[in-house]
């Protein structure tokens, strides 16, 4: 009887120790498996030209979390963003988007309420980024013309109009305007262009041809006269 009293106590003591290791081992699995801020991030992102605040949650376990954004102005809540949005986590990450026309270096806390197991913000606050994401697109200021190009008029203006001609160059007469002046007498042209008449060179060329002609016949009738004489 005595070997199987100690024989029921070693069986409690083993089966003690095998429920409070397996005890320590789920609630160590619990632990890890529970909802931890840690878990939780966000990031101020663009969609085209329009902004918006993301929220990630990698809580494996699945808590369901709600979660709230504030701008923060100096150190207290500017306003809410938008309405506060329930979320479930899971291990590859699970995420809530809030659309936010944000402004460049803004500051953003984010609230996360996970039932008893999270009532906190994210650390840190959220920081926008330093480009917001519709770019500003005010016009440039109208260049002021130079000195020196306000003073030059167009080209058209520039252009000096040419010289006039003098009159004895703008007046110059056609080449029949000489016709028009009344012609000297017959025998004043002649005189004056030659002065003899216009078949002055004919004549002298035929009297000219004429006298050699004549000397010709007379130097033959000489030489042969001469001849005559001597025989």
């Amino acid at each position: 009887m005595s070997i199987t009293r100690r024989s029921a106590r070693r069986t409690v003591r083993v089966l003690g120790v095998a429920s409070a290791t397996v005890a320590l081992a789920l609630g160590v699995t619990n632990t890890a498996l529970a909802c931890n801020i840690r878990e939780f991030s966000a990031e101020a992102s663009c969609v085209g030209e329009k902004g918006q605040i993301v929220v990630t949650d990698k809580d494996a376990s699945g808590q369901a979390a709600v979660i709230t954004v504030f701008l923060e102005n100096n150190g207290a809540d500017a306003h809410q963003v938008g309405e506060a949005q329930e979320i479930k986590g899971s291990r590859q990450g699970t995420t809530v988007t809030f659309t936010e026309d944000w402004k460049p270096n803004a500051e953003y806390r984010i609230h996360v309420k996970a039932g008893n197991l999270v009532d906190e913000d994210i650390k840190p606050n959220l920081t926008t980024p330093s480009e917001a994401c519709k770019k500003d697109e005010t016009p440039a200021p109208s260049e002021t013309p130079s000195p020196s190009e306000s003073a030059t008029p167009p080209a058209e203006e520039t252009e000096s109009p040419a010289p006039s001609k003098s009159p004895s160059e703008s007046t110059t007469a056609p080449a029949g305007t000489a016709s028009n002046a009344p012609s000297p007498a017959v025998g004043d042209s002649n005189l004056a262009e030659t002065g003899a008449n216009s078949n002055t060179g004919l004549i002298a060329g035929l009297a000219a041809a004429l006298v050699v002609i004549g000397g010709g016949a007379v130097f033959f009738g000489m030489r042969r006269r001469g001849a005559n004489s001597g025989s």
